[in-house]
């Protein structure tokens, strides 16, 4: 049956544009769709736990008489489905599969284009229904099943990886290896596994759809390129005409996306090696060329081979015309620069003056061949190297500044397992290092490289989008959705910078679906609920920020969480609508069914503190009483008891309810006091006892021992000992001292001993 497993999604390379390998994809999953019989037993375990892949050896692969596996198809591999399948993003945004991929294009090789090639992401789609009918091996559901219910559990997929590699059936390995990478796309071991797989099956075409979605999703991974471009030397018909410009532009490909890396060496070597094969001198020094300004491990070896390659072929064969003339011409004008001021320009009887590189090239003597008949070869190769030297020189100095910072670097590549603290401390490092030397591209590769090893750490995927953001919009919209589709699904913070960066782009609806589809992946943060809430609110969109909270409030209902969310309400009905009544209704909704929450009553008595205190005088006096005669705890009483007590000195219009006040608060004082010297004081027996006389005696009293949650004392407690009636107002306004007064406001002067 055909199994249509791919579409095409053809991204951009440019330097100040970087896409990531996932561009495309606005949701955080493809769901797969296929389902496989169950089954009930169980192989041996093991695999490989590390990224890299734990590769076995390449090769065709014999199949066995008696292996359950699918019988081969044509050689140009399975047939396709008539009709694409439209691909479903887990954040909430369809994509229709398009043609087959296009090829690679050939980069241009006079400008380097870091760090992305126009390499192929294919999106593994569902399969469609004909797949239905296919057999997997006996096991494959019970390993499918166990990555499928914990995708977080990377031993369960790597063990589900290597079952399908044993039992070498292509379609259970097409399943298992397209859902594996929707999670960890990083993970280039796997994608050669991939990839060899359906080569042992001669499936070249979808073997090489294989290298480029592994190359689009990690676009710096040495090996892979090496893997892909061996694949290509073996797989293509070198006689035909396209095969060798096939090669030098997928060497092309390689080199702009992982060719300034610091450990990309193997690749430029490889390239020279090709190149010379194909018996073009020239193109190996034009390679040399470029990687002795390059920054890498082995840039001395480079520099050693150069020479040798200069040394042991003739100047023509191995530099361009246009570079001959050049140092022709140096050569010249240095030659006439050694001449005295007395030396007239006229030549000696009987010869010619020499030919100037501008009417060398008017007689036509500027061809390599003839020129070299009048200038001395190994001047001329001396000369080239010379000049590579000082390139080689400064070259050498940029290599040091980075040579401590590669050295820490212990893990390049991804892994479920984190990183050690100084690992994490020289990424930081080199990356302001990179960041302030000034050089961009550097900068986009180095992060590219940072956010494979540290993948699951949000602190650097953030400093990228933040670094991006000064340089492209485009670039840092791509690493978002690479950051929140893939890597960090369930991390809240990069998903509320995502929806803010692009309500500051005016992207308002994509904002919303970014809030809205992380808080369906993770309900029940706040932190999300409340970013909606202010997004519509910013939008002017008051109806919807209500619902929102109101929405909040009944799913929580039950939970502290819903008073929080009855606060914030209140708070912008009060703010925003101004509107008293309707924000106060809120909050004694919310006190019914949550009596025993200070944070409540402490809103509400700010909220009406907030109007007209001679006109809601009364409001405020009940607002008091409320929280007086709840449940709350002792010490949370006494703080909303000084509090009456001052607001009606300040505001109050009876001096009747400021004296009661004032003995209630008093009474209140004593209970706390009583309370303590018991339990410093008294046997269990005497405090029973004293703790029984005190619950007959006081009024209104309430010894519960709890913490004053949500409330900050405004002043220190009454502790006044006299036994007189006086105000002692000493206590209450200490705290004005702090503000710089000399002395402390002393009411005592006012109110006469008695």
């Amino acid at each position: 049956g055909s199994h249509g497993r791919t579409g095409a999604v053809q991204l951009s390379g440019r330097a100040d544009d970087w896409r990531g390998p996932q561009d495309h994809l606005f949701g955080c999953r493809a769901k797969m769709a296929a389902e496989g019989p169950e089954a009930p037993a169980s192989p041996t375990r093991g695999g490989t736990e590390g990224c890299e892949g734990g590769l076995g050896a390449e090769g065709e692969a014999a199949v066995g008489p008696d292996q359950d596996v699918t019988p081969k198809p044509a050689s140009n591999g399975a047939p396709k489905p008539d009709e694409t399948t439209p691909v479903q993003g887990c954040n909430g945004v369809n994509m229709e599969a398009s043609t087959p991929a296009p090829k690679p294009e050939v980069a241009k090789e006079e400008a380097l284009q870091p760090p992305a090639p126009d390499v192929v992401m294919h999106v593994p789609l569902n399969p469609p229904m004909e797949e239905v009918s296919i057999t997997y091996p006996l096991e494959f559901e019970r390993y499918w099943r166990a990555a499928q219910e914990n995708p977080l559990d990377f031993t369960a997929w790597t063990e589900l990886l290597q079952y399908v590699e044993q039992e070498n059936h292509i379609y259970a390995a097409r399943k298992a290896f397209d859902s594996f990478f929707l999670r960890y796309p990083y993970c280039y071991g796997y994608w050669k596994k991939y990839a060899d797989m359906e080569r042992r099956f001669d499936f070249i075409k979808e073997t090489e759809e294989v290298f480029q979605r592994g190359l689009q999703s990690i676009p710096l991974s040495m090996d892979l390129w090496i893997h892909y471009i061996t694949f290509l030397q073996a797989s293509l018909d070198m006689n035909h005409p396209d095969s060798v410009q096939k090669i030098r532009g997928t060497f092309e490909s390689a080199i702009a996306a992982a060719g300034v890396d610091f450990r990309s060496d193997k690749l430029w070597e490889m390239y020279v090696e090709w190149e010379r094969e194909m018996g073009n001198l020239k193109a190996i020094t034009a390679i040399y060329d470029r990687v002795l300004a390059m920054p890498t491990q082995m840039y001395s070896h480079h520099w050693e081979k150069f020479k040798e390659h200069a040394t042991s072929h003739h100047p023509k064969d191995i530099l361009s015309t246009e570079e001959l003339l050049w140092l022709q011409s140096k050569m010249a004008s240095d030659t006439v620069a050694k001449t005295t001021e007395a030396e007239a320009e006229e030549a000696p009887p009987g010869e010619d003056m020499p030919l100037k590189a501008e009417a060398m090239q008017e007689t036509g003597a500027g061809d390599g061949s003839q020129m070299l008949g009048h200038m001395d070869q190994e001047k001329i190769r001396e000369l080239a190297i010379s000049i590579r030297q000082q390139m080689h020189a400064q070259n050498e100095a940029e290599v040091s500044k980075r040579w401590n910072f590669e050295e820490g670097i212990k893990r390049p590549y991804f892994h479920v397992k984190p990183l050690e603290r100084a690992q994490l401390r020289n990424w930081r490092d080199y990356l302001d290092f990179e960041i302030a030397s000034g050089s961009h591209e550097r900068t986009i590769v180095l992060f590219e490289r940072c956010v494979i090893a540290c993948a699951l750490y949000e602190e650097f995927w953030i400093k990228y989008t933040r670094y991006l953001e000064n340089h492209s919009v485009a670039g840092a919209r791509s690493v978002f959705q690479r950051a929140c589709c893939y890597h960090l699904p369930r991390k809240p913070n990069i998903h509320l910078l995502w929806a803010a960066f692009e309500e500051r782009q005016g992207e308002v609806e994509e904002a919303r679906r970014i809030l809205k589809s992380f808080e369906d992946c993770v309900p029940g943060l706040a932190m999300v609920r409340l970013r909606r809430v202010s997004l519509e609110r910013r939008q002017g969109n008051m109806e919807g920020a209500e619902a929102l909270l109101m929405e909040a409030i009944r799913d929580n209902e039950g939970m502290p969480v819903s008073s929080f969310y009855s606060v914030k309400l209140a708070r912008q009905v009060l703010k925003v609508q101004k509107n008293l009544i309707k924000a106060r209704k809120i909050l004694l909704d919310a006190l019914e069914k949550d009596p025993d929450n200070a944070k409540l009553y402490a809103n509400l008595l700010e909220m009406e503190f907030s109007a007209d205190v001679r006109q809601n005088e009364g409001n405020t006096m009940s607002s008091f009483d409320r929280a007086l005669t709840s449940g709350l705890p002792l010490e949370t009483k006494i703080i909303f008891s000084q509090r009456r007590v001052e607001f009606l000195e300040d505001f109050g219009s009876s001096i009747n309810s400021l004296l009661t006040s004032y003995d209630e608060h008093q009474k209140l004082l004593n209970q706390q006091m009583m309370r303590k010297r018991l339990l410093e004081n008294g046997s269990s027996d005497e405090a029973d006892e004293k703790r029984m006389r005190l619950e007959e005696t006081a009024a209104g009293g309430n010894l519960a021992v709890a913490p004053t949650a949500g409330i900050t004392p405004l002043m220190a407690a009454d502790v006044s000992n006299s036994g007189t009636g006086a105000y002692n107002y000493n206590t209450w306004y200490q705290n004005y001292s702090g503000y710089g007064y000399q002395n402390t406001w002393n009411y005592n002067q006012y109110y006469q001993q008695s």
